[in-house]
C-alpha cells in the first residue's frame, strides 16, 4: 500500500529536458513527489513556463492519474522486483502503470494491444532517459504489472470492509475505515469513486453579458462547466474579469452570508480570494475586508498574490482591503490603526481544514492527512471561530465553513463554540452540509451563526 507522504517545502518543480514532452514531463514530476513528497499543486507550478497546451495537459492527466492510483499501483509492483529501483525508474513504471490503468475498461482484445503499445512506448523512452538495463526492467515489470492490474477481483465486489474498499479504491484504509463509520459503507464506496474521477472544470459568469457557447449550464445558478480544450478562453475570459473558476460547493457559505448593498462584510481567512470577490459580486455596492496570516518565513506567498489579483477584480462600487494578519493574534486596535472597521455586517470563516471535500481536485490530500490531524484542525478552527465572533456587530451574522466532510471540523466545532463564552451571543439559525456522492459537485460544510 502507497507509504504516507508528507508535506515537504517545496522549492520550485522539476527541470524538465530541453524538448521533454508531456510523458516525459509526467515521470519528472512523479520522481520528484516519490522522493521529496512535495506537493502536487507546487510541483505542477514549477513546470517550465514556456510547457503549455497538449503537452502541459497530458502531464497533468498522467501526474494527477498516478497520485489517484498511487496505492493500487504500489500493490501491484510489490514483489515485482528484488531489488528497488532508482526512483526514476519507480516512476516509469508508475506512469506506464496508470496508462495500462486506464485502458481497464476497454474489450481485452483491444486492451491488449494497447497495453503492448504503451509498454513499447515506454521501454523505448527509458532508454533514453535512464538506461538501456533499466529499460530491460521496465519491460519484463511492466509485462507483469499489466497482467496484475487487469486481473479481475471478484472477491472485491460489493464488500463492506474498509480494508478491501481502500485498496481497492486506493485511499488509506484508516481514512475509508473513518468515512465507513460516519456514512456507511456505501457512501463510504460512492466517494472512493468520485475522487477517483478527474474533476469537471466549473466558473462562475460574472458579468452581465451573453453566455459563451462553450461553457454549459449546470443546475447551479450561474455556475458553468468548461468544455474541453477550451482553457485559453478561460484564462483570457478570467483575465477580462468576466469569469472566476470556482466550484458550485463555494456558493453555499456565501449564500448564507447572504451579502447585502452597502454593508461592510469581513472575509477572516481569505487567501486566494475566490469568495471575497464572490461576496463583492453579490453586493455589488458596499465594503469587503479580506484578511489572510501571511505565509512562513522563508516561502513565496503565491496565495496572497493571488488574492490582491482577485480584489482587483471586484466591482467598482465595492471598496476593498487586503490584510495580512493571524486573526486569532490581532485586536481592536490593529484594526483601528490600519482604518478598518472594529466590527461587521458580517463575518465569514472558510477555516483551514483536512480538505476531504475536494479531494478529487487536490489528489494528494489523501496521502498527506494524519488520523490526528482532524483533532488538530478542530483545535485551530475553534480558535478562528471565536476570534471571528468578536467582530460581528450586534444583530449581525457570522458564518463558518469548511471544505470538510468530517463532523469533528463540522458540527462538532459549532457544538464547542456554541459552548464557549464567545458563542454563548450567537445563535444557529441554519446550516448545510454538502456531501459529493449525494450533491455532485465538492463535499463542504457553512453554519449561519447570529449575534444577539
Amino acid at each position: 500500500m502507497m507509504r504516507d507522504v508528507k508535506q515537504g517545502l517545496a522549492s520550485g518543480g522539476p527541470t524538465l529536458p530541453s524538448g521533454s514532452d508531456g510523458w516525459e514531463a509526467a515521470v519528472a514530476l512523479t520522481t520528484r513527489w516519490l522522493a521529496r513528497g512535495e506537493r502536487v499543486d507546487a510541483l505542477l507550478e514549477g513546470l517550465a513556463a514556456g510547457f503549455a497546451g497538449q503537452e502541459r495537459a497530458r502531464a497533468q492527466q498522467l501526474f494527477y492519474g498516478v497520485v489517484r492510483w498511487a496505492g493500487r499501483l504500489e500493490s501491484a509492483l510489490t514483489g515485482l522486483m528484488v531489488h528497488a529501483p532508482r526512483t526514476k525508474v519507480r516512476a516509469i513504471l508508475m506512469v506506464t502503470g496508470f496508462e495500462l490503468w486506464e485502458q481497464g475498461e476497454a474489450a481485452p482484445a483491444v486492451r491488449d494491444g494497447m497495453a503492448a503499445k504503451i509498454i513499447h512506448h515506454a521501454v523505448g523512452r527509458a532508454k533514453t532517459i535512464a538506461s538501456a538495463p533499466e529499460a530491460r526492467l521496465v519491460n519484463a515489470v511492466a509485462r507483469k504489472l499489466a497482467a496484475r492490474l487487469f486481473a479481475a477481483d471478484a472477491a472485491a465486489a460489493g464488500s463492506a470492509d474498509p480494508a478491501v474498499l481502500a485498496a481497492q479504491g486506493s485511499h488509506p484504509a484508516w481514512l475509508v475505515a473513518r468515512w465507513v463509520a460516519q456514512f456507511g459503507a456505501e457512501a463510504a464506496r460512492q466517494l472512493l469513486e468520485w475522487n477517483q474521477r478527474p474533476a469537471p472544470v466549473y466558473a462562475r459568469w460574472r458579468v452581465a453579458e451573453p453566455v459563451p457557447d462553450f461553457l454549459a449550464p449546470t443546475r447551479w445558478p450561474g455556475f458553468f462547466e468548461v468544455g474541453a480544450g477550451r482553457w485559453d478562453d478561460v484564462r483570457r475570459l478570467a483575465a477580462e474579469g468576466k469569469l472566476y473558476v470556482q466550484d458550485p460547493s463555494t456558493r453555499l457559505g456565501v449564500d448564507l452570508v447572504d451579502p447585502q448593498p452597502g454593508e461592510t462584510l469581513l472575509d477572516a481567512c481569505a487567501a486566494p480570494g475566490g469568495k471575497s470577490l464572490f461576496l463583492a459580486d453579490r453586493m455589488g455596492r458596499g465594503r469587503v475586508v479580506a484578511l489572510d496570516a501571511a505565509a512562513p518565513a522563508g516561502r513565496r506567498d503565491v496565495r496572497h498574490a493571488r488574492l490582491k489579483e482577485n480584489l482587483a477584480r471586484a466591482p467598482a462600487d465595492v471598496q476593498v482591503a487586503q490584510v495580512e494578519a493571524d486573526l486569532r493574534k490581532v485586536n481592536p486596535a490593529f484594526y483601528r490603526d490600519l482604518r478598518l472597521p472594529e466590527s461587521y455586517d458580517a463575518v465569514l470563516l472558510d477555516a483551514p481544514c483536512s480538505n476531504t471535500g475536494v479531494m478529487r481536485h487536490r489528489v494528494d490530500v489523501k496521502w498527506r492527512l494524519q488520523e490526528g490531524d482532524f483533532a488538530r484542525h478542530a483545535g485551530q478552527q475553534l480558535e478562528l471561530l471565536q476570534a471571528a465572533a468578536r467582530l460581528v456587530r450586534p444583530g449581525g451574522r457570522l458564518v463558518y465553513s469548511t471544505c470538510s466532510l468530517d463532523a469533528a471540523e463540522n458540527e462538532e466545532v459549532v457544538a464547542a463554540f456554541a459552548r464557549s463564552r464567545e458563542g454563548g451571543a450567537f445563535r444557529r439559525e441554519r446550516n448545510v452540509l454538502a456531501y459529493p456522492w449525494r450533491d455532485g459537485h465538492d463535499g463542504a460544510g457553512a453554519f449561519l451563526l447570529r449575534r444577539a
